[in-house]
């Protein structure tokens, strides 16, 4: 069972960061196991998916691992130093930013708990969900050779605006022929508003991760290309929502369903198959569907994601 503590960063003293960490079983490399929050759901979330990973490799041969709350979200109280005095609270620092805090956090970590004086001797696994999977791709860019294997879950849409998914129907240059039979234009602006309220960058968070310049720090799904340890691309699996789990849930937050099914769930899959070629196709896998799964796929899932990170760590280890 995960025991959490507190570390301080020696980038940000004044602060604390709750972590859990458990030793490698028998393994013969050095690899640390991170997993990585979207906005929407604590580290405790991964604690199904680890404990069923666990089982699977019958409790051997499993890499060090590491979970934790960003500041400002889960059982970290403490909030970002840096964002104190921000103009705006709810954007007080980039993805950029929290990527440079994971970096140190897994320097000391690596250092601390595994006695490893050079952070980049460890090859990392880094697994996320939704916005975590940004900050795993900007990771993996920012300390290239340092990553071995990436499992992104649902992915946030980092280079879009949420809004223009959707066709506008009070656009100049709508064609009302192309709207797919079942779907009223007020369908259409109704999600296009609760979109905009909701997901827009614009849109601030309490953690005060703020998403409005990520566009320009990931502008395409297929790129840049990642590089592994081996000079090669890491190995990655790239993982959607089930498309009916997905449109129930987004029903149920007032979304249009026959919305959701034609247009943001194509969209989406599209997107995902851009980011199966951010390495070598002989190391990529997916985009796949997690059967009966929303948005937060270790939620509604972890056997899946238990199974396709055993997968995945048995070509890492």
């Amino acid at each position: 069972m995960a025991e959490f503590q507190l570390i301080r960063l020696a980038t940000k003293p004044t602060a604390q960061i709750c972590y859990s960490f458990q030793p490698s079983v028998s393994t013969t490399k050095p690899v640390l196991l991170v997993f990585l929050n979207g906005l929407g759901l604590p580290q405790v979330s991964w604690l199904p998916a680890i404990a069923q990973l666990k089982e699977l490799r019958q409790e051997t041969d499993i890499p060090a691992i590491l979970t934790y709350d960003r500041f400002g979200q889960g059982q970290t109280t403490d909030h970002d130093p840096m964002d104190e005095g921000a103009a705006d609270p709810m954007h007080g620092h980039d993805c950029l930013s929290a990527v440079h805090d994971l970096r140190q956090l897994i320097t000391q970590i690596i250092a601390e708990k595994m006695g490893e004086a050079d952070v980049d001797s460890v090859a990392l696994v880094l697994v996320g969900n939704s916005i975590g999977c940004a900050l795993v791709r900007l990771y993996a860019q920012e300390y290239p050779g340092t990553v071995a294997g990436v499992l992104l879950l649902d992915s946030i849409l980092a280079n879009s605006d949420f809004v223009s998914v959707f066709p506008d129907p009070d656009a100049g240059d709508f064609d009302p022929t192309t709207l797919p039979p079942g779907i009223p234009l007020q369908a259409l602006r109704d999600t296009r508003e609760g979109m905009r309220r909701i997901f827009h960058p614009d849109i601030g968070n309490k953690e005060g991760l703020s998403r409005r310049n990520l566009r320009t720090l990931l502008p395409a799904s297929d790129g840049p290309v990642l590089q592994g340890p081996d000079g090669h691309g890491p190995f990655v699996t790239v993982v959607g929502h089930d498309f009916e789990a997905f449109a129930e849930e987004s029903a149920k937050m007032g979304r249009s369903k026959p919305v959701t099914m034609a247009y943001m769930n194509p969209y989406w899959h599209r997107y995902n198959e851009g980011l199966v070629k951010i390495t070598e196709p002989e190391k990529s896998k997916g985009p796949l569907q997690a059967p009966n799964a929303g948005h937060f796929i270790q939620k509604d899932n972890p056997a899946f994601v238990a199974h396709e990170l055993n997968e995945l760590l048995s070509k890492v280890l």
